[in-house]
């Protein structure tokens, strides 16, 4: 079977699949590759295509659509502000949804092809979301207060990345139809959504409802990449036509098992507690048999609910990969 035919059948919730797509959805951590040179990944798997070669994984790559030119500033320390007020968004707009950077992403595509011609590979398109991109210019505390403090530079940022995205839509769609994409948010944490239904339906809710029918009719999936307790938020997430979530972290709660019961066409990416891959066979073997329901479900790609950290060995990750590849088999055995 083809890997692209694969992700659609998936999708699609089929059960006439020889396995889902064996993929890594996340990169892995520098510290994580460092400790894997000096156990024998070779130096010629340089980057995250590499690598993913190197382990036999399918062909998928991502193309992340920026929103910020190489001129615009850069926050002095994780989560510090680039702006405070609608003059410092002015100065700045300067730099966000530019003519150049379409025609850089134009490029960037049509690169990638013409470098991978006659490659099967599957494509997926991530776009900045309504609660992320607002939040790299306020900064994280600034942010949460300026739903309350700036609500109509709020829904200007937010209404100009719309339409910026609209813009990339056609861009992307003239070169390939990505079969899934996903909407960086990371609006949830341990302990659930980090804003109010309220502020939800009022700041983000509406531009989804404008976006998701135009990736949709052009045979996208359409999913929502937020860390942390997402499952308060499936709720939120579906009116405004999401069809899916990843990395569905464990450590969090997220029990891939519970959101199938409760939401049987919910597709699905990630749900593996990656803090067992450093324990051994026995307990990485275990967590695949808690997923394999549903593997067994359809729409659900199991892999590592997010980045593969670092006291991850070589070796232990080699495991992973062989047990990854018998139960998204052993899933479909008739």
């Amino acid at each position: 079977m083809k890997n692209t035919e694969r992700f659609d059948k998936v999708f699609a919730f089929s059960d006439n699949l020889d396995r889902t797509p064996v993929i890594e959805w996340a990169g892995w951590w520098d510290m994580t590759i460092d400790n894997w040179r000096q156990q024998g990944l070779p130096q010629t798997a340089g980057n995250n295509e590499e690598i993913k070669d190197f382990f036999g994984q399918d062909k998928l790559h991502q193309f992340w659509l920026p929103v910020r030119d190489s001129g615009c500033p850069r926050a002095k320390s994780h989560g510090a502000p680039l702006m405070i007020n609608e003059r410092d968004y002015e100065d700045i707009k300067k730099h966000l949804f530019t003519d150049k950077l379409l025609f850089e992403t134009e490029n960037r595509i049509k690169t990638f092809l013409a470098e991978n011609r006659g490659k099967d590979y599957a494509y997926w398109l991530s776009l900045e979301g309504f609660f992320w991109f607002p939040r790299t210019l306020f900064g994280i505390e600034n942010h949460l207060f300026a739903f309350y403090d700036y609500p109509e530079l709020m829904q200007t940022i937010n209404r100009d990345l719309c339409e910026y995205h609209k813009k990339c839509i056609e861009i992307v769609y003239a070169y390939i139809t990505p079969k899934f994409m996903t909407f960086a948010e990371d609006m949830s944490y341990n302990g659930g959504p980090m804003l109010s239904r309220e502020a939800y339906n009022e700041f983000v809710l509406p531009y989804y409802k404008e976006l998701t029918p135009l990736l949709k009719e052009r045979g996208t999936k359409v999913l929502i990449d937020t860390d942390g307790n997402v499952e308060p938020l499936i709720p939120w997430f579906l009116e405004g036509g999401i069809q899916g979530i990843l990395p569905l972290e464990r450590m969090a709660g997220v029990d891939v098992n519970r959101i199938r019961q409760k939401y049987p066409r919910l597709i699905m990416i990630g749900g593996y507690d990656k803090t067992v891959m450093h324990q051994g066979e026995t307990a990485m073997r275990a967590e695949f048999e808690r997923i394999l329901p549903v593997i067994r479900s359809g729409g659900y790609i199991p892999g590592v609910d997010h980045q593969t950290p670092p006291d991850v060995t070589l070796e232990d990750y080699r495991v992973f990969m062989r047990l990854l590849r018998e139960y998204s088999s052993k899933a479909f055995e008739k």
